[in-house]
């Protein structure tokens, strides 16, 4: 057993390239696993800083001075997160609102409509069991209530945070793009002069991570605005609520249009019951969830994602349960880093043991 491990061990890691590598993701993992909550304003700045680069870059090239053409997107980008949160965010609050005062109506007409199945199938429902489900349910909205309550006492602390965000985050963007070279270049100096298995990693997962996350930026842009339209247009309840939950929805694969088509079903059920206009409206909704999934998806990320289905929903599961929300947002990139750095192994190793 020893020597399988020792063969195996110097197969692996007799290559000090390799080692360093090892090493130095080690270390970053553990510093965004240990200090993730702190780093919060970083993460998030590195995310807009990644979605600014390509048109940085694209100014730079017409002589456009770097630290000009960053102020520039960079305001530009601000003045459209602004007109989307003083524009949108008033009617999603709005509409959020409405909910919660129809929710009891519902919540009655759903009890009504569960208490009459014994009735319609008495060989597969019986009072006792429907009184449980009925039971959980009010104990689910119980503590649904409980949370919002904290949540509401709790604002002002988010409010504070959001505004120390609001300031940091552009700032720490603008430094981002305006240095990427200096930056770069003062983190190579914590390397070791060869590193070429470290740096052909990282110049795949760089290119990868940049496209993604612009390309997923687009992506919840397209389908929001294409099923607000199509939900508006159909005389759907809370159009811009449910849209907004479909855009966001993207950002899990697979999961996260599954999760979002029930509240999409549950709304149209209670507007229109179980009739031609609730049929329509669910076909027009996998129209476009199959539009994203077969035409966007492939335009956006043919390059980018090259990944296993199962590969992808592990890594979702994985990231997910330690990075919560931003795990899954980087689920897919992790994933690629892990599988640049399996493709530029074996690659390495030969080379160096016959050198």
């Amino acid at each position: 057993m020893y020597e399988i491990i020792r063969s195996w061990y110097s197969r692996n890691f007799s290559d000090p390239q390799a080692v360093i590598l090892l090493i130095g993701l080690t270390i970053i993992f553990a510093i965004v696993l240990l200090f993730g909550d702190i780093l919060t304003p970083v993460l998030i700045a590195l995310v807009m800083a990644y979605l600014l680069e390509g048109i940085v870059s694209m100014m730079e090239r017409y002589h456009i001075p770097r630290a000009l053409a960053a102020t520039i997107v960079l305001v530009a980008f601000l003045m459209f997160i602004l007109t989307l949160v003083f524009g949108v965010l008033p009617l999603l609050s709005k509409q959020v609102s409405q909910l919660v005062r129809e929710l009891p109506t519902m919540i009655a007409t759903g009890q009504e409509m569960l208490l009459e199945l014994p009735e319609r199938y008495p060989t597969l429902f019986t009072v006792e069991q429907i009184n449980e489900v009925i039971a959980g349910l009010r104990t689910e909205l119980g503590s649904f209530g409980q949370e919002i309550v904290s949540f509401s006492v709790s604002n002002v602390t988010n409010m504070i945070v959001v505004g120390i965000y609001a300031v940091l985050v552009p700032m720490i963007v603008f430094f981002a793009l305006k240095d990427k070279k200096i930056i770069l270049h003062w983190a190579q100096k914590f390397l070791p002069q060869r590193n070429d298995l470290s740096l052909a990693v990282w110049l795949e997962v760089d290119e990868k991570i940049a496209n993604y996350i612009r390309g997923k930026f687009i992506e919840i842009l397209i389908v929001w605005v294409v099923t607000y339209v199509t939900f508006a247009l159909m005389g759907l309840n809370f159009a811009m609520l449910l849209s907004f939950l479909v855009g966001i929805s993207v950002i899990i694969p697979f999961v996260g249009a599954v999760a979002v088509t029930v509240p999409v079903a549950i709304i149209a059920f209670f507007q229109w019951g179980i009739t031609a206009q609730f049929w329509y409206l669910l076909l027009a909704y996998q129209v476009v969830q199959i539009l994203d999934g077969n035409v966007l998806v492939p335009l956006l990320f043919s390059e980018v994602v090259n990944l296993h289905p199962l590969a992808i929903i592990v890594a979702v599961l994985f990231f997910g349960g330690l990075w919560g929300i931003w795990g899954v947002f980087f689920a897919i990139p992790l994933a690629t880093l892990i599988q640049a750095v399996l493709n530029a192994w074996p690659e390495a190793l030969p080379e160096e043991a016959h050198a």
